[in-house]
């Protein structure tokens, strides 16, 4: 295990710390933190979240760029930001890399792609993970790179200059292609009108190397470039967007990814507000995605540097604003197939979401903070945990901003090592000395990796609170960190089998009938609003769809679950298997009992384009003992409709879903559209149990009957 946090120095020390705190409240929401200097970002988005890739200056010294490490923050509402930490670093044990400057990063059909730099112009690598913070793996055989000036590459650099700045980008079609270059050489000029300095290659459809007869020079007019290439898409328009060599951002348009590229103006002056410059007129870069139907570009300033009440760096006040820069982010606008000029700002994008405090965070997720530092904490092969240390016995804070509390918090959980005792953490709203939510004491714990979670009370907290503060106090600064945070919903009712009684093995189990009992007790979604299209339980935050033999359970993402209360009524042997489907490649599910993982993670393969085929797929044998249990269905893969599930004794056999006959009358249980159920009834068809339904129930609506073996349809009711 080692412990990767960086000091402001030239040397990369083992254990060390990346810190960097704010002393006053004159910086307003841009950049995206305060408490690191960060570098040419790139941006790319899934459906959930919006990403920013950026590189760090926090080692750099006052004469000279150091860099070595790529920083991830992610966003679902373009206001609160997760800090992620070092997701990947320039190690010579790593493929050996020097410094890493400039990456772009792509999202692409469930993968995170990063294409980067060896130091200053030592090649282009490429690096891919199905998670943000890692771990990442190089794809292309051998393990060389895509790019190389001193070997080791599918390719050279081809005469170009500065062979660094890639950027990756993926079409509509899924084809996949890299771009990188910079500087100005002999054989490749940068000349005003005339510039040939980037390259442009397609990958091949494994995404792990190239065809080399696919290079087309990026040719483009314009003011002289320098560096930064970067392509992206809106419409049926590409646009090339690149570094000038007088520190804007310039572009051109084409309706063909590889070009030729028409010049058609500036899209980013050198970073001003009201005509104040706030990058110490250097360099530039910048990163584009879209996310939500709206366009952002991410880029570096000097704001921090430059800053009145200027952030302490390791004690050092006022370090060379040219090497020591930050990311910040703004909306921008077409004005038919022109890019309108970017106007920068203070406040960065409006909030397009509120935040929801019921999702387990990370614990540097905050629109803004003050008096804190971070740890990045990894271990080679595994996802990299990022920590908050603040200076407790300041005034320090993280403020999240439009907060959606719903119809009110009961509780605050916090997972945090503690090395003193009288460490806390205070919830506020308002501001940090705001009104008094609750107090979490810290135990204290026997080491940095030696964290507990904490659970305390909390009141007051109910619908929309636009400014929520935890406050970390203690009379000793770094002696706790914070890994992970998240509310707790006021609870409503126990957790209790859907039904009368639990259900009994071996049993087909419909997805929809989970456990009553809410949010963190019978089920975790990530989104607590109900987004399904079936009107069933339409008041809880499990999101129903039409489809398989009636309702499944459908928008899922990686992390949720829903449990089921069963009874085993003798000790044996079960055989699990699921009927889903899904569109994704990624998908996946788990099963659990007691809490208690009871199987592998199971891919669910991909079913059909549209999520409307399921198909029955087995999921293994497990040794169950007697008594009452609790099945969890955890998603490990987003994007997987599940119908329904079964445990089937060793010597059942399988029931056949489709065609299936019954004789005589048939049992069935009744629930309202809120799933609420009201009773039994037996009929031989539908016209028998029309009538019995309606003796059964008080009011005119819709009913579902469900049949013992599995049979769903809808009966309405005209009282």
């Amino acid at each position: 295990m080692d412990y990767q946090i960086t000091f402001f120095r030239k040397n990369v020390l083992k254990v060390a710390f990346a810190i960097l705190t704010i002393s006053g409240y004159g910086l307003a929401d841009n950049p995206i933190s305060n408490y690191h200097y960060l570098a040419d970002p790139a941006a790319t988005a899934t459906d959930d979240m919006f990403f920013i890739l950026t590189d760090s200056d926090d080692p750099a010294g006052d004469d000279d760029y150091t860099i070595k490490s790529l920083y991830a923050f992610g966003s679902r509402d373009m206001k609160n930001w997760t800090d992620y930490g070092i997701i990947f670093e320039a190690k010579r044990e790593y493929d050996n890399i020097n410094d890493i400057w400039a990456s772009g990063i792509a999202y692409h059909n469930g993968t995170f792609y990063i294409v980067y730099p060896d130091g200053g112009g030592g090649g282009i690598g490429l690096v891919k993970s199905k998670n943000i913070n890692g771990p990442y793996e190089n794809p292309v055989p051998g393990n060389k790179k895509l790019i190389h000036n001193w070997n080791g590459g599918l390719a050279d650099c081809d005469g170009i200059g500065w062979c660094f700045d890639p950027a990756i980008y993926f079409d509509d079609d899924g084809s996949g292609y890299f771009t990188f270059g910079g500087g100005s050489s002999d054989t490749r000029p940068a000349q005003e009108n005339n510039n040939n300095i980037f390259n442009i290659y397609k990958f091949n459809s494994g995404i792990d190397g190239f065809d080399l007869n696919s290079k087309v020079e990026l040719k483009i007019g314009g003011p002289k470039a320098m560096e930064a290439s970067y392509i992206h898409k809106k419409g049926d328009t590409y646009y090339l967007t690149y570094s000038t060599a007088d520190l804007r951002i310039a572009y051109g348009t084409s309706n063909n990814v590889t070009g030729p590229y028409t010049y058609q103006g500036i899209f980013m002056d050198n970073p001003n507000i009201n005509g104040k410059n706030i990058n110490a007129y250097n360099n530039n870069h910048h990163g584009i995605a879209e996310f939500k139907g709206k366009w952002y570009v991410v880029y570096h300033d000097r704001r921090l540097a430059q800053a009145p009440e200027h952030p302490a760096s390791l004690g050092k006040v006022n370090p060379e604003p040219a090497f020591h820069r930050s990311v910040s982010i703004d909306e921008f606008f077409y004005e038919g197939t022109a890019l309108k000029k970017l106007t920068y700002t203070n406040e960065g994008p409006e909030q397009i979401a509120n935040f929801d405090p019921y999702r387990n965070y990370p614990a540097l997720t905050s629109s803004l903070q003050r008096n804190i530092r971070s740890r990045t904490d990894w271990t080679r092969g595994e996802p990299v945990q990022h920590v908050l240390t603040p200076y407790a016995s300041k005034e320090s804070w993280i403020r999240v901003s439009g907060v959606d509390f719903k119809e009110g918090a009961s509780r605050f959980l916090v997972t945090a090592s503690s090395l003193t005792s009288g460490n806390k953490i205070e919830i506020r709203t308002g501001s940090a000395n705001g009104t008094l939510a609750g107090t979490c004491e810290l135990p204290q714990t026997s080491g940095w990796k030696s964290y507990e979670k904490t659970e305390c009370n909390v009141e007051g907290l109910n619908g929309i609170v636009e400014q929520l503060f935890l406050v970390f106090k203690g009379t000793q600064d770094s002696t706790m960190g914070i890994l992970e945070w998240e509310f707790s919903l006021a609870p409503s009712v126990p957790q209790t089998p859907y039904g009368e009684n639990e259900i009994e093995l071996p049993a087909k189990i419909e997805a929809e009938f989970y456990d009553y009992g809410g949010l963190h007790k019978a089920y975790y979604d990530n989104d607590s609003d109900y987004q399904g299209d079936a009107e069933f339980r339409t008041n809880e935050g499990v999101d129903l769809v039409n489809g398989g033999s009636g309702l499944a359970v459908g928008y899922t993402e990686a992390g949720e679950w829903l449990e089921y209360t069963v009874n085993v009524p003798s000790a044996g042997e079960y055989v699990i298997s699921i009927n889903a489907a899904s569109g994704s490649e990624t998908s996946g599910i788990q099963f659990l009992i007691d809490d208690e993982v009871i199987t592998e993670e199971i891919a669910i393969p991909k079913t059909g384009e549209d999520w409307n085929v399921y198909e029955e797929i087995p999921v293994g044998k497990v040794e169950l003992s007697a008594g009452k249990h609790v099945v969890r269905v955890a998603i490990t893969g987003s994007y997987v409709n599940i119908d329904w599930f079964r445990f089937d004794s060793e010597t059942v056999a399988p029931i056949t879903l489709h065609h299936i006959e019954f004789q005589g009358e048939i049992s069935y249980r009744v629930f309202d559209m809120n799933g609420c159920y009201l009773g039994i009834i037996r009929g031989k068809n539908y016209q028998d149990l029309e009538p019995k339904t309606s003796n059964l129930v008080s009011q005119t609506g819709v009913y579902l009957l469900k049949s013992m073996s599995g049979e769903v349809f809808k009966i309405r009711v005209k009282k």
